[in-house]
């Protein structure tokens, strides 16, 4: 038997595109937290794996020699690859999941994170303005995307794929980052269709224990924003 993937986490939504993956395709793993409000992402040990410091990342041991693999599209590709599962094999399916994809990773990821940094991380008192109101509109723009994709499929690409997982999970928060979904009528169905998966509901209470009970502390708001790589 194959020894479990090493998957460096922590309950965040890039996190859980990832878990989520995990726990679909039934692979083997072990899960190491990566608390980044203490500065895990900076250790030597974890920059050999992910030179970005950002989890989540994975070190695969099926293999003769572990591979390791970070920046959450990449893994999901590598998952999918490996299983042989959530991944159009067709030309054309191939690529439109890519197409998405690198949609997410490009535009949603980002604009959500730095919306979500602004609403959550701020300091008091500098939590609106322009900046923030820039990521607001791109949000919400990002939800007209795929509120126009999901406009006559109830999946972004065919079947249920590692691009709805990718996704998902950055419109699960919405309503944490005081953004309503109810001019996404199909954004919404599309939330609950995937909300209903078991899988999902596993991804999403990993590391349950970890999630922040508080705001952070001045010392975790150095460590998370203003700590250099190296």
């Amino acid at each position: 038997m194959s020894r479990p993937i090493d998957f460096y986490y922590w309950p965040t939504p890039n996190g859980w595109k990832v878990s989520i993956m995990l726990e679909e395709c039934g692979l083997r793993y072990t899960m190491i937290p990566v608390n980044i409000g203490k500065g895990d992402q900076f250790t030597p040990e974890f920059l050999a794996i992910s030179p970005n410091s950002r989890m989540p990342a994975i070190v695969d041991h099926d293999g003769r020699e572990p591979v390791s693999v970070f920046e959450s599209g990449a893994i999901l590709l590598h998952l999918a690859e490996k299983a042989g599962r959530f991944m159009a094999t067709d030309a054309r399916g191939r690529k439109e999941t890519l197409e998405w994809l690198f949609w997410q990773v490009g535009n949603q990821g980002p604009m959500a994170g730095q919306l979500s940094h602004f609403r959550n991380y701020a300091p008091d008192g500098e939590q609106e303005g322009y900046a923030r109101q820039r990521y607001v509109k791109e949000y919400q723009r990002c939800l007209g995307v795929l509120e126009q994709r999901l406009d006559d499929r109830d999946y972004l690409v065919g079947d249920y794929s590692i691009v709805d997982m990718i996704s998902w999970p950055w419109v699960l928060i919405a309503k944490a980052m005081d953004i309503s979904l109810e001019p996404y009528p199909n954004v919404v169905r599309w939330r609950q269709a995937v909300k209903e998966r078991p899988a999902v509901q596993r991804g999403v209470a990993l590391g349950k224990e970890f999630r922040r009970a508080a705001p952070p502390s001045d010392e975790e708001r150095k460590i998370l924003f203003n700590q250099d790589v190296g």
